[in-house]
């Protein structure tokens, strides 16, 4: 590490320097980033507590040895651990907002922040009054929406305490402890009485083909917020069968299902899903109305 340390200076020398690293290594991308270089850029600037888009003469200032030390050691978890960089700095995006996360969450990487971003558009006519963010993680979805509707309440549920955790940590550093409720249930178990006029969720949905052949990068996330049994669709098919009760008149179901998108149309061929269309890429989304959910309810 002194070596490094005593030959490396600048913002851009440990961002080269990073970058090199990780192509020499075998690390697997795919929490934010899917190239050595913005994966090292990611890392550096994080570290350094700057924006990822800083201005060019700041990639000649000098770090402090301090700096240097934690990049360094960052540098070696991510291509000898193969600990995702959000993990190590405890910091990732969503919809252009800055959020906290650990290892009790997923690292946020869902399609869905395009949808929110978009407002909905060609999924929802009005403004929603009430959201349910349904096995919400970090929190992202919950919080997202509710920058996109400021009129909006949202309740973020999840299974796991940890994960509520982080959401509340999220939630209070966006300051929106007065409209974004955490809730710890399983699926629609401990619900209040509310009918929401859009119900997201990214649940569980790895089938078991897929949860042996994760990278390790991915192994490193928790188990319950990955696995959902042989198929991919334990938790999704649950979520089919009771999403109507829990919506209004014209509410909607948006639920992200991924790979398993082929297995749930094979097991559910009568059922229209619409599947959502991406320009950022993504795909496995779909979306159902409260009237085709109670229509094709006995399917489920």
């Amino acid at each position: 590490m002194s070596n490094i340390i005593n030959q490396l200076h600048t913002i851009g020398d440990y961002i080269r320097w990073a970058t090199s690293e990780f192509n020499c290594s075998d690390i697997y991308y795919g929490h934010g980033t899917d190239n050595a270089i913005d994966e090292a850029k990611l890392l550096v600037l994080s570290v350094l507590h700057l924006p990822l888009t800083i201005p060019a003469e700041f990639y000649t200032a000098n770090l402090t040895n301090e700096e240097k030390q934690q990049v360094i050691k960052y540098v070696l978890a991510r291509t000898q651990e193969h600990i995702p960089t959000p993990y190590l700095t405890n910091k990732t995006w969503f919809c252009g907002h800055e959020f906290y996360v650990d290892d009790r969450v997923l690292i946020p990487r869902s399609p869905i922040g395009e949808l929110i971003t978009q407002h909905l558009a060609g999924i929802i006519e009005f403004e929603p009054r009430n959201i349910l963010d349904l096995c919400t993680g970090s929190g992202c979805i919950g919080i997202a929406c509710a920058y996109e509707y400021p009129e909006a309440e949202i309740d973020v549920a999840d299974i796991s305490g940890e994960a509520l955790e982080v959401a509340q940590i999220n939630i209070e550093g966006h300051h929106l402890q007065h409209r974004v409720f955490p809730i710890l249930s399983d699926l629609f178990d401990d619900l209040p009485e509310v009918e929401y006029d859009v119900i997201i969720s990214n649940p569980p949905y790895v089938d078991q083909e897929d949860m042996d052949d994760l990278p390790k990068e991915f192994t490193v996330e928790p188990e319950l917020a990955l696995a959902a049994g042989a198929d991919g669709l334990d938790i999704v098919v649950r979520i089919l069968k009771q999403a109507a009760d829990h919506l209004s008149k014209y509410g909607v179901l948006i639920c992200e299902v991924g790979n398993s998108s082929v297995a749930l149309q094979q097991r559910f061929p009568q059922v229209p899903f619409k599947w959502l269309q991406f320009k950022h890429g993504g795909d496995g989304v779909f979306m159902l109305t409260k009237k085709q959910l109670m229509e094709y309810n006995n399917l489920f």
